[in-house]
């Protein structure tokens, strides 16, 4: 595992940190989610005019065309100066590069330009009710009439559907088939006439997923994606770009977080000395930065095996069973340090300063989607210790 940066690779990322020290917005994001959605909405356009968006597409579509150490570089200078996400985060992880795959000359030209300028926001359309994790065994249908498909049936965990203005669809149009190859990828317009979308309340008091209902909706013929029945196969391909290289800003923030544990346990007294005296504390902080760094190796040991020509493989759902898994613990240990203070939201004027209640509440979300911990260990026991299936 090669940990070296190069020059030019050093080059790249003070070019970026000195951007990101010129531009970043003053102003917090703010808490209300319609405010913090326009507000990232203006920082992604803002990103969009000076060429730091969707780094990683080819240029031929806007992109920088970035190596793979440089989307590496990217992610961990945008967590690192705790930059708002951007508004269209689905439109420039999966959907553009799925387009970009799998999409028409004629799709290609409509839909990529407005993905990073976040002209048009995207959610995608694939969970329903009675198909999570088993995604393959989705209900909702859709029959073709004339030049048309019309759709009916419901999707659950649509992020961001109140504010998308297209949606990345999967849909039944052969039920007799097997279920893998009976599945359409279609391109859906969110204003069309029969599609509800209904905000679904989380315990974080936000409302991030939405489920969303279609009920004859009539979507043209053009905008499947790939073959009609051959969707599972484009499917597949976002699910690949769902889990990138995005997990390195996600350890740079766990970063971030077990220092503000490290400086609220060295500034909080109790029982007449401060928590960073207390031992068990102390091992409990230890341990979590040990469990950062093995974190970051890991995702390091990933990216070298690709720049060597390796495949993704298993490691996918080894990251993303570690982190989820080490979230969850970090921000239980987070709450354990504040004690009775833990139960105050930011909202009260006794409440610890920052977003410890919201990230302790949210954690739960991340064992769950793009796959559960549970569907993760039975990746990783059958693909990598070869267990039989239970």
């Amino acid at each position: 595992m090669d940990l070296k940066f190069s020059p030019e690779d050093e080059a790249y990322r003070l070019e970026l940190r000195q951007w990101l020290e010129d531009h970043l917005p003053a102003e917090p994001v703010p808490v209300d989610q319609d405010e913090s959605f326009v507000h990232r909405r203006q920082w992604q356009r803002k990103l969009a005019e000076h060429g730091w968006i969707g780094i990683h597409w080819p240029k031929a579509y806007g992109g920088q065309g970035a190596t793979l150490i440089q989307q590496a570089i990217y992610a961990q200078e945008m967590a690192r100066a705790q930059a708002p996400a951007p508004a269209n985060g689905l439109g420039i992880s999966i959907v553009g590069p799925t387009l970009m795959e799998h999409g028409s000359e004629e799709q290609k030209k409509r839909f990529i330009p407005k993905i990073l300028n976040a002209d048009e926001i995207w959610c995608q359309g694939f969970s329903e009710p009675n198909s999570g994790s088993d995604l393959a065994s989705l209900q909702t249908k859709a029959v073709l009439d004339g030049d048309e498909f019309v759709v009916n049936g419901q999707k659950i965990w649509t992020s961001l559907g109140q504010y998308a203005d297209w949606c990345i669809l999967l849909v039944r149009t052969d039920p007799d088939a097997p279920k893998h190859r009976g599945i359409t990828f279609l391109l859906c317009d969110m204003n069309t006439p029969g599609v509800t979308v209904k905000p679904l309340k989380q315990i974080t008091g936000n409302s991030e997923f939405n489920e969303t209902f279609f009920e004859n909706v009539r979507i043209p013929r053009d905008n499947i994606v790939g073959e009609l029945n051959g969707g599972w196969r484009i499917a597949m391909t976002t699910l690949t770009y769902e889990r990138g290289i995005s997990t390195l800003a996600t350890q740079v923030r766990m970063k971030q977080h077990l220092e503000a544990m490290i400086d609220y346990a060295r500034g909080t007294r109790r029982n007449g000395h401060s928590l960073s005296e207390d031992p068990f504390t102390r091992q409990q902080l230890a341990q979590a930065h040990i469990r950062v760094e093995i974190m970051l190796m890991n995702l390091y040991r990933t990216i070298t095996s690709q720049l060597r020509g390796q495949s993704p493989g298993p490691e996918a759902s080894l990251a993303k069973l570690y982190w989820s898994e080490l979230d969850k613990w970090m921000q239980e240990m987070g709450m354990s340090l504040q004690g009775p203070y833990s139960q105050l939201m930011r909202e009260s004027k006794y409440a610890v300063d920052g977003d410890w209640q919201y990230n302790f509440l949210r954690s739960r979300a991340g064992t769950i989607y793009s796959g559960t911990s549970e569907i993760q260990k039975n990746i990783i026991g059958e693909r990598v210790l070869g267990l039989p299936k239970g």
